[in-house]
Parts: structure tokens; C-alpha cells; sequence
């Protein structure tokens, strides 16, 4: 389950999302999120369906692979789904059973709320991790945010741990598994029980999980300060970020995107 988790990786390609300028796919996935959270309306679901199957297809990133990471959120999805079937209420009763009152409109709203789930998680993985190296998305979000340099605002160094944080996410999954196996190979139980034998059960896993944590941050902190590392000041770039064609049309595409779902919002042809 832990190896299925794809959350930070990247895949290098040659596809539009690959060579489009970092800070512009920063900027599109902010704009895709919007745009999930203006759903409102059955076509613009749809229409966002649609929208993040063309994004995986355009960026060439196997599908398998995006699905994959999808499985170790499902415990999460289900919980939710089963929250918003129980706890909305509507005009439509389905289903009753003593105290159990199920709607058609909780069905409907726990559907959405499945589309919208899986479509932020695709969506923002093709846009940034899995098409954007962890030095471009450093040098895009640092250049974003440069006007913030102004009222004295550590800009590079902000930008540097989250990138540092986002590329060792897939690091600590597989230490992680690597330490379960091992002491499943010791006869180690971690499967069985009640929720509090489990969560003892885990101690032997999070000790040596936290302290292979900390000793992989000292080393990279003594190489950084071996290669004479003193944050952004006076850093030159040996790649300079330019804005392309395949940027304004990305950006072309998102805006449509937008636009729909607020026409589709204002004028919904059908509705539940």
C-alpha cells in the first residue's frame, strides 16, 4: 500500500506540461483548484471529469500510475462518502430504517464529493509533482514570490523546505515500508488487534522511521554547507525561466475551463 503512494514524485517526459515554465503550471494549479471548488452543478462535474482525463492523457503520465496513488486515500474517500450519505438531509428519502434516514440528495452530494476528491488529487499531481522537477518548482515558486523580498520575507529559504519537504515525501514512504518488513521479518504484528494494539504496535516503526529522519536531514544540511550554501544571495540560474507558447495556451485552456464551469453554474440545463 505504502509503494502505491506517488505523492511528490516525478516523472521526467517530453510533453507539454513537461516543458511548460514552472511558474506558470504553479499558477494553472491554483486555477484547477478553483475550479473544483466552483463545481456545483452535475455538467460541470462532467465537465471537470473530462477536463483532468485530458490533462493525464496530454501530459503522458501512464495512468495506471495516477490511479495507483489513489489507493492509499480510498479508506478517506469511503469515510467521507459515508459521512455526507448519512448526514444530509433533503426532499427525496430513499431509503429508512429506525434512526437511519438516507436521501437522494446525500447520494448525490457524496458522488460529487468522490469526483472532486479524485479530480484535485489527479489534476494537481499531473500539473506540478509528477511534470515538474523538484529544482524548477523551487526556482518558480521562489520567482513568484519575490516581491514578497521586499518587507524582509525569507523567500528562498521558504521556498527551499517545501520543495525539500515535497521530494523527500516518496523517500520516508519507502523507508517506512522498509522498516515494516523488517520487523514483520522479526515477527513483528502489525495488523492485528484493536485500534489501541495498533497504534503500539507502530512504535517500533515510528522510532527508527523518526530518528533515519532526522540523521537524512543533518547529512543534507552538512552537504549544503560543504558546498558553500548561503541561501539565495547573489545565486545566478543556469537555466532562465522565459514564458513560452505552450504556456499561453495551457493558460488558454484552464480560463475556458473556468469559464464553463461559472456559465454551467449560472445556467444549469440539468440538475438533481
Amino acid at each position: 500500500m505504502l509503494r502505491d503512494v506517488t505523492l511528490g514524485q516525478y516523472f521526467p517526459g517530453r510533453s507539454v506540461f513537461h516543458r511548460a515554465d514552472p511558474r506558470a503550471k504553479i499558477l494553472l494549479g491554483i486555477a484547477y483548484i478553483v475550479a473544483v471548488f466552483l463545481c456545483r452543478e452535475p455538467l460541470s462535474y462532467l465537465l471537470l471529469l473530462v477536463f483532468t482525463a485530458a490533462l493525464i492523457a496530454v501530459s503522458r503520465i501512464p495512468v495506471k500510475t495516477v490511479l495507483r496513488s489513489m489507493r492509499a486515500l480510498i479508506f478517506i474517500i469511503i469515510f467521507t462518502s459515508i459521512i455526507n450519505i448519512f448526514w444530509t438531509r433533503g426532499e427525496h428519502l430513499v431509503f429508512e430504517w429506525k434512526f437511519i434516514h438516507i436521501y437522494r440528495e446525500g447520494l448525490t452530494f457524496a458522488a460529487f464529493m468522490i469526483i472532486r476528491i479524485t479530480c484535485l488529487l489527479c489534476g494537481t499531481s499531473v500539473v506540478l509533482s509528477y511534470t515538474t522537477s523538484p529544482i524548477a518548482l523551487t526556482d518558480g515558486l521562489e520567482q513568484l514570490l519575490s516581491p514578497l523580498k521586499k518587507i524582509k520575507l525569507p523567500v528562498h529559504e521558504f521556498s527551499m523546505m517545501m520543495t525539500i519537504a515535497l521530494r523527500f515525501i516518496p523517500t520516508l514512504i519507502e523507508e517506512t515500508d522498509k522498516i515494516m518488513n523488517a520487523q514483520k521479518a522479526r515477527g513483528a504484528d502489525l495488523s492485528s488487534g484493536g485500534l489501541i494494539r495498533r497504534a503500539k504496535a507502530l512504535i517500533p516503526v515510528l522510532i527508527p522511521l523518526f530518528v533515519s529522519a532526522f540523521r537524512r536531514a543533518e547529512d543534507l544540511a552538512v552537504a549544503m554547507e560543504c558546498r558553500c550554501y548561503h541561501g539565495g544571495e547573489g545565486r545566478t540560474r543556469m537555466n532562465v525561466l522565459r514564458f513560452g507558447a505552450a504556456d499561453l495556451i495551457l493558460f488558454l485552456a484552464f480560463a475556458a475551463l473556468i469559464a464553463g464551469i461559472v456559465l454551467i453554474n449560472h445556467f444549469p440545463i440539468v440538475s438533481f
